[in-house]
């Protein structure tokens, strides 16, 4: 059986976040694999109510353990490294990544019970980290969190380029530069394959340098007369610095809020990446501040409901109250999904009187993501045999796949659980994996498709009832069942509390049955259940979930 070079997504593949890849190569069943990154996504109120994170489903992995060689991250976003903690003791693997993403990695592992030490920190190119049927290779390349990277992985069967997330960014405040010299030097042998960012391909215009909005900001923040509050992603850390130097130059001091905020900034100042920020004061100290001399810089820039820019807008954090006159600025782009939670803040926002500035006009944030024309600059250098689009919802995909074909490259459109053999000069589908989601609720990794969060969803939207009954040691009801309710309407279209119109219609029912109906668990359960409902219906017209329960004596 001849060997083959694999490509398999668990996750980042027709979606924005969770990011989880796949390459392996061998006999196919017996490949060696390395995993690239191995991210998280997050959850909201609809979809899957009470989740704390989502994860990708790592069933096929797991069940390979033994043929993981190693684990390469490529740079510290949640969507590509929030995960490592929950899953690496089922992998087992070292985790390799750059001093900034491994000292992340770390805390996250170490958060977890997980031995710090499996992560390895790496050079970049030239230097080769040898794993397995692999030779791998740290790229460095411009993003929105310092120290990014591409990988360039060698196989037996050719080199494959995993951009990681990028910009075309030459003066990026913060972290790696865009160099142009060193794609051309990693390219210049033959690609076979480039797995490419495709989140900004429907964005027609150049993307712009981190290093022109400063001004821009700064204006702004001299022209506000009270307090300035800014948010932005913790990990942003380019964005970071921009948003405090822009606070010095309007004579402003920095007040950090929100742990992830103050975790980031540590720990870019701890390797090194992180110089010439200013000097932050406590929010203890800020209180003795005048407000036209203050800029909070707050985590929250998604919406999120625990959040400092969530609590702020609710009141105050930590003693520090927004009043009418002062300037809150979302210096971020709104992630898709996270619009409604982002909007009831900026509401509570101005109904304190705050003037609230976000990014509808480009003018205080560029993406860390290549746009349309940076994804043709990409194609052009690294001329690959095969495109395959990934970090992308499934229209990113397709569209990037058109916008390589007329640049006359060969592209696939490959989602979550596409096994892609790249061996022979045209990619072919080997396998569907059966993959999805697995989410964290509470301290515990559910399914999917376990039903929990379904059930959840279906007593949100429906409404609960108990129904019970008890059943005395001659096998007949004992009194009548009754009934408890939650989530539902307590009278209903006759005026009659809910509860008793349903015990009524139980009641006759019990009193009708026969022994044998009694008798038999299953059936005497799928009727009470099929009787309340129906009874609740006809009241209230909702089909509560319902729970029965049947007590027998003796």
């Amino acid at each position: 059986m001849s060997d083959r070079l694999i490509y398999l997504p668990l996750g980042g593949a027709g979606e924005i976040g969770m990011n989880a890849y796949v390459y392996g190569y061998g006999a196919a069943g017996k490949e060696r694999l390395i995993v690239v990154d191995l991210g998280v996504t997050f959850p909201d109120m609809d979809g899957t109510p009470g989740v704390d994170l989502i994860l990708p489903d790592i069933a096929w992995l797991r069940e390979r353990k033994a043929q993981i060689d190693g684990i390469f991250i490529t740079h510290a976003h949640e969507d590509h490294v929030g995960a490592i903690g929950h899953y690496w003791e089922q992998l087992g693997a070292p985790v390799y990544a750059r001093p900034f993403t491994a000292n992340i990695a770390r805390r996250k592992l170490g958060e977890h019970g997980q031995p710090e030490g499996v992560v390895t920190v790496v050079d970049v190119y030239p230097h080769v980290i040898a794993c397995g049927p692999f030779k791998v290779s740290y790229v460095p390349i411009s993003h929105s969190i310092p120290e990014s990277a591409g990988l360039v992985i060698d196989s037996p069967d050719g080199r494959i380029i995993h951009s990681g997330d990028f910009k075309i960014d030459e003066t990026p405040v913060v972290g790696d530069p865009w160099d142009k010299g060193l794609w051309e030097e990693i390219s210049k042998d033959g690609v076979k394959a480039l797995i490419c960012d495709s989140t900004n391909v429907f964005s027609p215009d150049p993307g712009r340098s981190e290093s022109t909005i400063g001004d821009a900001i700064a204006e702004m923040m001299k022209d506000a007369t009270g307090m300035v509050v800014a948010t932005t992603f913790a990990s942003n850390i380019a964005r970071l610095k921009t948003l405090a130097i822009a606070a010095q130059k309007a004579d402003r001091s920095v007040v950090l809020l929100g742990r992830a905020m103050r975790r980031m900034v540590e720990a870019a100042t701890d390797v090194g990446i992180l110089s010439g920020f200013p000097a932050v004061v406590s929010p203890e100290d800020a209180l003795n501040i005048p407000r036209e001399n203050l800029m909070l810089l707050v985590t929250g820039s998604q919406g999120e409901r625990r959040a400092a820019s969530a609590q702020l807008a609710q009141g105050s954090y930590l003693g520090l109250k927004l009043k009418e006159g002062d300037t809150f600025l979302f210096s971020s782009k709104t992630i898709p999904g996270n619009e409604r939670g982002v909007i009831r803040i900026m509401n509570q926002l101005s109904e304190l009187g705050v003037d609230v500035i976000d990014d509808a006009g480009g003018k205080y944030h560029v993406s860390g993501h290549a746009n349309r024309p940076d994804l043709q600059t990409m194609h052009q250098i690294v001329k690959p045999q095969i495109l395959i689009p990934m970090h992308g919802e499934h229209r990113h995909l397709r569209e990037h796949v058109k916008l390589g074909n007329a640049g006359g490259l060969t592209g696939i459109v490959v989602v979550n659980g596409m096994m892609i053999d790249l061996s022979g000069n045209q990619p072919t589908v080997a396998e569907y994996i059966d993959t999805g989601r697995t989410y964290l609720d509470g301290s515990v990794q559910v399914g999917a498709m376990d039903g929990i969060v379904r059930d959840r969803i279906r007593m949100a939207l429906n409404g609960h009832m108990i129904v019970t009954l008890i059943i005395d040691e001659d096998g007949d009801p004992l009194g009548d069942p009754w009934v408890e309710i939650s989530g539902l309407a307590e009278t209903g279209n006759s005026n009659a509390a809910l509860v008793e119109v349903v015990e009524e219609d139980l009641s006759q029912f019990v009193n009708r049955a026969n022994g044998k109906t009694l008798r038999d668990e299953v059936k005497l359960e799928k009727e009470l259940k099929t009787i309340a409902r129906r009874s609740a219906q006809a009241e209230i017209g909702k089909k509560p979930e319902v729970t029965v329960i049947v007590s027998r004596l003796g």
